[in-house]
């Protein structure tokens, strides 16, 4: 390991979380209606004032998570109350049980609603980290009812109250997808971090995550993990849905997997860790383009035609994912390997998504690298998450390194 090249990747981590920090406070807080845009072009213009309820709790997630890992600023906690406040005024739907809906107006009219329990997810975390850095038990109530209610949903233990039922028709085919499982563990491990009075219930989830994780979507004979299979773990082989893989979920997959096994400790936290890796190790075999280098979208466990049009685009998150399991590999294990792969997903990152001139990260590139045009820094589905959080994470990771 040489220091002084972890040294410089962490002033470059620090520098870029600073701009990416400052590129939202700038142009994404809403100061009238509260909350924040993230339909912004690559100069941080607004191009659509429809938001995102996936956002505003993942945004109130990042500057609740920038106060606990770095001190409270005001701006920040400013940022997370905004977003907050306007989740708790405009993005409930009181009429269907408390649900979250998917997408509002700029000033908080319902527009779209979803089966999913994402909204509910992110509005839980956010909820959550803001109690740890505050206090105020308010916060903590919403996050624990939150919480409680994407585990009934989950497991079938309650009907769902938007009525919308599945996707697909349950007498024809039912299914699983890897989201729910890999989601709700890393939506317990924020709840157990800052509530650790009920850490026996959190313990407790995330073991039933772990397990349906490594019994339904873990497939050694195909070495991969999938992302939809049937109930009981069924591989689908002739449908395309059942041959999806998403080499970036996998991989975010695979640190969730990582934090549970390091909290776990002992001989089943290990077994853990390992299995962890080898879910990294597929992705990152499987989704890497040895062409033009970055990870694909998706990709066929067959070798099929994708049937996704964007299948081989290089998003950023995938590339945040890939950043963070890797480093955490190489911390945990000191092996050679990973830290090679955190080299180069830096170097790839630093010459296509990073952006000098006006911060932040670009979301979306062509195969080839190049952004697509007019290039975007945020949408309906990037705001302030996954590169800040990537960047905090490789910050304290790196910090982690340099002083052991």
């Amino acid at each position: 390991m040489d220091k002084t090249d972890l040294k410089a990747t962490r002033d470059w981590v620090r520098a870029e979380l600073d701009a990416c920090v400052d590129f939202w406070l700038k142009n994404g807080i809403d100061r009238k209606h509260g909350g924040v845009y993230t339909c912004l072009d690559r100069t941080g213009r607004l191009y659509s004032t429809d938001k995102s309820v996936w956002m505003q709790g993942r945004c109130a997630w990042t500057f609740s998570y920038l106060c606990s890992v770095y001190g409270k600023r005001p701006e920040w906690l400013e940022a997370a109350k905004s977003c907050l406040d306007f989740l708790e005024d405009h993005c409930i739907n009181h009429k269907a049980g408390g649900r979250l809906y998917f997408q509002v107006t700029e000033d908080g009219k319902p527009l779209r609603q979803r089966r999913y329990c994402f909204s509910e997810g992110f509005y839980a975390i956010a909820n959550a980290e803001y109690y740890g850095v505050t206090g105020e038990k308010e916060h903590l109530e919403r996050a624990r009812r939150a919480y409680r209610m994407i585990y009934e949903l989950n497991n079938g233990l309650i009907a769902d109250p938007t009525g919308m039922g599945p996707k697909v028709e349950p007498e024809t085919r039912q299914g699983r997808g890897l989201g729910e499982p890999m989601i709700f563990l890393n939506i317990t491990s924020v709840m157990r971090r800052t509530d650790p009075d009920n850490a026996a219930e959190y313990d407790r989830h995330a073991a039933e995550c772990v397990n349906a994780i490594f019994t339904y979507h873990m497939r050694e004979d195909l070495q991969c993990t999938l992302e939809t299979v049937g109930r009981n773990g069924e591989f689908w082989k002739d449908v395309t849905a059942g041959r999806v893989v998403n080499p970036g979920h996998d991989i975010e997959c695979s640190w969730f997997l990582m934090e549970y096994a390091n909290h776990l400790g002992g001989a089943e936290g290990t077994a853990i860790h390992d299995k962890a890796v080898t879910i990294f190790d597929w992705a990152a075999k499987g989704g890497w383009d040895p062409e033009y280098q970055g990870l694909l979208y998706f990709t066929d466990c067959l070798g099929n035609p994708p049937e996704a049009y964007e299948h081989d685009m290089k998003l950023w998150w995938p590339h945040n994912e890939m950043l963070i399991a890797s480093l955490m590999i190489y911390r945990d294990t000191g092996r050679q390997e990973y830290l090679d792969w955190f080299n180069k997903v830096v170097e790839y990152c630093k010459e296509y998504f990073c952006d000098p001139e006006y911060g932040e990260w670009y979301g979306y590139l062509r195969r080839d690298g190049k952004p697509t045009m007019p290039s975007t820094k945020g949408s309906t589905f990037k705001g302030p998450f996954h590169v800040p959080r990537c960047l905090i994470m490789l910050d304290t990771m790196l910090g982690q390194l340099l002083e052991g």
